[in-house]
């Protein structure tokens, strides 16, 4: 069998700058772009989610891949999967902000633990978190409606030169505040409850000041906001999941700018 130039090009194109942006995606994405995933791993996923998504995308420009074309392409479409990918990694962001709160207002912030997953330290609480989010996630099939969505941003931004316009990036900027509004939805119904004992050992104290406040304040605390997380674990779902699909529609308006 002969092959011409031409047709080893087209090929190589097809499925090279497509695995650029599903790997570029694939490494900061939820779940999978976690350090404790290996590198090998993430490169088969992305090297199999290229080879079934790959031919049913339309024929790519007709570049030499080692031109300055070439590489500019290469770089739009990095560029496009790693703003999908850091889009969807704000939410665990904004969950983990969240357990930080209730920890640190609980008195649990001097527990810390190793994340595996980032490699650094973070409140027990905000890893208790983390773990539920990434569950339900898992149980509402978010890793597929991903894949489905990164499918979708083929046709809406085609391999070419052109990568996220300004509009989407701004998307993504305005989208970099919902950590710390998430974190508050999140984190509020036990926050506020937590900030309504901290008050009340604040009256005791005024009208006591013989009592040890620090003494008998902190097992109480510690108590009540377990008792607090447990009451308000059955509006976390709900809560992950409206960010979740919030999350998912930024992402397609990012990518059909």
């Amino acid at each position: 069998m002969n092959f011409t130039d031409q047709e080893l090009t087209q090929w190589l194109t097809g499925f090279l700058w497509p695995f650029f942006r599903i790997a570029a995606l694939v490494a900061v994405a939820p779940i999978l772009g976690v350090r404790v995933v290996p590198m090998r791993f993430r490169v088969g996923i992305a090297l199999a989610l290229t080879l079934v998504i790959a031919p049913v995308l339309p024929p790519g420009p007709q570049v030499d891949p080692a031109s300055a074309e070439g590489v500019l392409i290469s770089g739009a479409q990095i560029l496009t999967g790693l703003a999908m990918g850091f889009l969807m990694r704000l939410v665990f962001s904004a969950v983990e902000m969240g357990g930080n709160l209730i920890g640190q207002t609980m008195g649990l912030g001097f527990a810390q633990m190793m994340d595996p997953a980032n490699g650094v330290t973070v409140p027990v609480v905000s890893q208790f978190y983390t773990v539920l989010a990434t569950l339900i996630f898992l149980v509402l099939n978010g890793h597929l409606i991903l894949i489905e969505t990164l499918v979708d941003s083929f046709r809406a931004i085609p391999v070419a030169l052109a990568s996220v316009s300004g509009g989407g990036l701004w998307i993504l900027l305005e989208w970099s505040g919902w950590i710390f509004k998430g974190a508050l939805i999140i984190s509020l119904p036990a926050l506020a409850s937590l900030l309504l004992v901290n008050a009340a050992f604040g009256v005791m104290m005024r009208a006591a000041p013989q009592l040890n406040i620090f003494v008998i304040g902190f097992p109480i605390s510690l108590m009540l906001g377990f008792i607090f997380m447990l009451l308000s674990l059955p509006l976390f779902a709900p809560q992950f999941s409206s960010l979740t699909e919030s999350a998912f529609e930024a992402v397609r308006s990012m990518t059909a700018e």
